[in-house]
C-alpha cells in the first residue's frame, strides 16, 4: 500500500456512541495502570541448584569485558558481532545462561517460546501538524507481518480497503493460518499508539466492536528496554536498529515496510534470547501494562468485526 499521511480530516466526523463501557475493559483484572515492567525471568526451576552461581559468574565476567573483547568472544562462540555493548553483553549472557541450564536439572519445565507465531503491527494513520488533543486519526495502512516462532521466518499481509472490509479480511487471513485454534499467538507493536490509540479510535469511527483478539500484546519497546537494560530514549525504532547493528529496510513511515523493520528487531531478541511475552493490554480504553506476574495466555481466534449497538 503506498498511501501517505493525510494532513486533513473533515471535521463533521464523528465518534460511536461510548454507552458499552464494559466493552473496553481488558479481561485480565491484572492489568494495572503504570505498574513497572519487570525484565523476564525464571518462573520454574530451583534457584538454589548450583548452576546458577555458575551463571553469576560468566556474568560478572562478562560486565568487565570491553566492546572489543565482547566481539571477540562472540566470534569465538560463532555469534553475532554486531550491536553495541550493551547489546553484544546481553547476547553473550543469554547464551552461557542457556548452554548451562541445557545441562542442568534446574531447566525442567522451562520454555524458551510463550507462542507459535507473533504479528507485528505499525498502522499508519491520518495526522496534521501540531495535532490537537482530541484530534480522531483514521487507519489507513493496515500491514500485518506474522513471524514464525519456531523457524524465524516473516509472512505479510497488506491491505487497502475501507477499515471494516481490511479487518474483515485480515482475520480471514489469521484464521486461515490457524491462529487462536491450532497455533498460540500474540500481538506485536511499536509502542502503545497502534492498539491503545489508532485501533481503538478506528473502531469507534468505524461503529464497530473492538476486536477481542487485539485486547493485549506485546510493547516492543518495553521488552527492548528491560532485556538490554537501556533507557526509554533507545528504544525508538531507527535506535533500536543502529544498535543492534542493523539500518532501517525500506521507506520509513511506510507501514509494511514499518512492520518489516520492527519485525526485524523482535527476531533478533529472540536470537539473542529474550522471551517476548505480553506486557501491555487495553483497559477501559486505555492502554494499561500487563504485571510479569500475570499468566502467559495466548490471544483468542479471531472473529469477523462486530457492529456496535
Amino acid at each position: 500500500m503506498e498511501s501517505q499521511k493525510k494532513t486533513n480530516q473533515s471535521a463533521n466526523k464523528t465518534s460511536a456512541s461510548e454507552n458499552d463501557e464494559e466493552e473496553e475493559r481488558c479481561a485480565n483484572t491484572s492489568c494495572e495502570k503504570n505498574e513497572k515492567q519487570e525484565p523476564s525471568s525464571p518462573k520454574q526451576g530451583d534457584f538454589s541448584d548450583p548452576v546458577y552461581k555458575e551463571i553469576a559468574v560468566a556474568n560478572g565476567a562478562i560486565n568487565r569485558m570491553n566492546r572489543d573483547e565482547l566481539r571477540a568472544k562472540c566470534a569465538e562462540l560463532k555469534l553475532d558481532t554486531r550491536g553495541v555493548k550493551d547489546v553484544l553483553r546481553k547476547r553473550l549472557k543469554s547464551y552461557y545462561k542457556k548452554q548451562k541450564l541445557m545441562h542442568s536439572a534446574a531447566a525442567a519445565g522451562n520454555t524458551d517460546t510463550y507462542f507459535d507465531y507473533i504479528c507485528v503491527v505499525d498502522f499508519e494513520a491520518t495526522c496534521e501538524e501540531n495535532n490537537p488533543p482530541n484530534y480522531l486519526h483514521e487507519i489507513i495502512e493496515f500491514p500485518i507481518v506474522l513471524i514464525d516462532i519456531h523457524t524465524l521466518e516473516i509472512k505479510m499481509v497488506d491491505e487497502a480497503e475501507t477499515f471494516p472490509q481490511v479487518l474483515k479480511r485480515a482475520v480471514s487471513w489469521l484464521l486461515e493460518k490457524e491462529l487462536g485454534t491450532k497455533y498460540k499467538y500474540t500481538f506485536l507493536t511499536d509502542g502503545s499508539w497502534d492498539m491503545g490509540k489508532f485501533l481503538h479510535t478506528q473502531c469507534k469511527l468505524s461503529c464497530i466492536r473492538y476486536p477481542q483478539f487485539a485486547r493485549k500484546w506485546i510493547n516492543i519497546r518495553k521488552s527492548y528496554g528491560n532485556f538490554y537494560k537501556v533507557p526509554r530514549t533507545q528504544t525508538k525504532l531507527i535506535c533500536m536498529l543502529e544498535n543492534l547493528g542493523m539500518q532501517y529496510d525500506g521507506r520509513p513511515h511506510c507501514g509494511l515496510d514499518d512492520s518489516r523493520n520492527i519485525a526485524r528487531i523482535a527476531i533478533y531478541m529472540l536470537k539473542d534470547g529474550c522471551q517476548l511475552r505480553v506486557n501491555e493490554c487495553l483497559h477501559s480504553g486505555e492502554p494499561r501494562s500487563v504485571p510479569i506476574s500475570a499468566p502467559i495466555e495466548g490471544a483468542p481466534a479471531p472473529q469477523s468485526p462486530q457492529k456496535r449497538d
